[in-house]
């Protein structure tokens, strides 16, 4: 970053440098959200085969899911340290970090893409496709799984450019591409007649786009960090301590798939594919309502990592504090509006009365603690910024893996309702999970800060 940027973040008062990160970092996020939400909205709006075809895209989520996690895993996990070394003084560091990383998002690409196009109809039968839905999911997942290169890279590295303070450039990077993805979905769904297919044709084609802006400034001559190619070779001292940093993003995102197989079979069982078609909906609300709060968070984490490099703890604290504050608010806004207006929120997808009702009802229940989440989201982003890896693993792994999956099969065994049960496991979880981040960060924290105070 340059020397203006590295003074601001050392600096300028707290509040105004976070709305001036994470403004963009937030618009950022809801843009990115359009890429999945703008096909689902089209998708659902097909004459004669919407529902069945927006139920089949939905089917595909998990493994959109997985590819994004590993983008995590990398991007997540070294763009925190590389803001730690900059702190530090260290740009050399936090330089070969940026290369590595670069190698490792191509390699993984080249590996999910060949995974994807030889098993993707096993996959998405098992992720909860049924005869009548997994024509379209192949359509889809076949076309977007070789625009997976495009999406690691989108992804990973656009996590560099918030790092050094280059805020509104990260979000002109996803504002190009769901601008252009907005544009073409139409012509290529309805106006090309190409279904699914142009849906995710379109996609891939804005990611790439998004991808080169991407390249063109991390070589440019405004970027800090820059991608040089003697840190093109990996080196597990560089890079495996970033991936251990990046295992709680990882798990955050790819147990979304694992989740989606456990909910989508149980709601198959109880509630045929009706069930299945509202969980499609009711994952794409609550991605809306945890987006811009993560958007937030990467806001504040290049003034939360640099000061904690720099180990000016008074800054540190301000940072998280005035995250925690906006993030609450933000949630409990978000879940006011899902229970007064859910049915408002369906109809976005699909305006069948049947499916309207069912997940009007069902986004209620899914999303009913969802006013407390901002805590969990603040927390848990906060011990990643801090480079505090067995913490953030260990809170990922709570909510989903040791809480949610569990509850999506105990509770149908007590509650008469089965497919009501099935979603009340995600408020059961949450609730749980968000009183024991809160406990374990209070603890954590103050440690942390001690440390830096000696």
């Amino acid at each position: 970053m340059n020397n203006n940027q590295s003074q601001a973040l050392a600096n300028a008062p707290v509040g105004r440098l976070l709305l001036k990160l994470a403004a963009p970092a937030i618009a950022a996020q809801i843009v990115n959200l359009l890429y999945n939400m703008v096909d689902r909205i089209f998708i659902g709006h097909i004459e004669g085969v919407g529902k069945l075809a927006l139920t089949g895209v939905g089917v595909c989520f998990p493994l959109i899911m997985i590819i994004s996690a590993f983008a995590a895993l990398v991007g997540m996990g070294s763009a925190p340290r590389a803001s730690i070394f900059m702190g530090k003084g260290d740009k050399d560091s936090a330089e070969k970090i940026l290369g590595n990383s670069f190698t490792l998002l191509i390699a993984v690409s080249l590996v999910l893409t060949v995974i994807f196009l030889l098993f993707a109809k096993p996959i998405l039968l098992t992720f909860g496709a049924s005869e009548n839905t997994i024509q379209y999911a192949l359509e889809y997942m076949n076309i977007y799984s070789l625009g997976t290169i495009f999406v690691q890279l989108t992804l990973g590295m656009n996590a560099f450019i918030s790092a050094q303070g280059f805020a509104k450039i990260s979000m002109l990077t996803v504002l190009i591409g769901a601008v252009l993805n907005i544009v073409l979905d139409p012509v290529f769904i309805f106006g090309l007649n190409m279904g699914v297919k142009g849906a995710a044709l379109a996609t891939i084609i804005s990611q790439c786009v998004s991808m080169l802006w991407i390249l063109k400034f991390l070589t440019g001559p405004k970027t800090e960090l820059k991608i040089r190619r003697k840190n093109l070779v990996p080196d597990p001292k560089v890079f495996l301590p970033c991936m251990a940093l990046g295992l709680s993003p990882f798990i955050m995102q790819a147990t979304e798939s694992l989740i989606s197989v456990c909910f989508n079979s149980s709601l198959l069982k109880y509630g045929g594919d009706i069930a299945v078609g509202s969980m499609t909906i009711l994952t794409s609300v609550m991605t809306f309502s945890i987006l811009p709060l993560q958007g937030l968070c990467q806001g504040s984490q290049p003034i939360i990592s640099y000061n904690f490099g720099a180990k000016n703890a008074g800054r540190v604290k301000k940072a998280f504090r005035l995250t925690l504050v906006c993030c609450l608010v933000y949630s409990f806004t978000m879940w006011a509006l899902v229970m007064l207006f859910p049915h408002s929120f369906v109809k976005l997808f699909n305006n069948d009365p049947a499916l309207v009702e069912f997940a009007g009802n069902a986004l209620r229940i899914y999303m009913a603690v969802n006013c407390v989440f901002g805590a969990q989201i603040a927390c848990q982003q906060t011990f990643i910024a801090l480079g505090n890896a067995k913490c953030s693993l260990f809170l990922a792994l709570l909510r989903k893996i040791i809480l949610l999956i569990p509850l999506i099969y105990i509770l149908p065994m007590f509650i008469a309702d089965k497919t009501t049960a099935v979603f009340l496991a995600e408020p059961a979880a949450d609730l749980l999970a968000v009183s024991c981040t809160v406990l374990l960060f209070t603890r954590e924290f103050k440690k942390s800060m001690a440390k830096l105070n000696q």
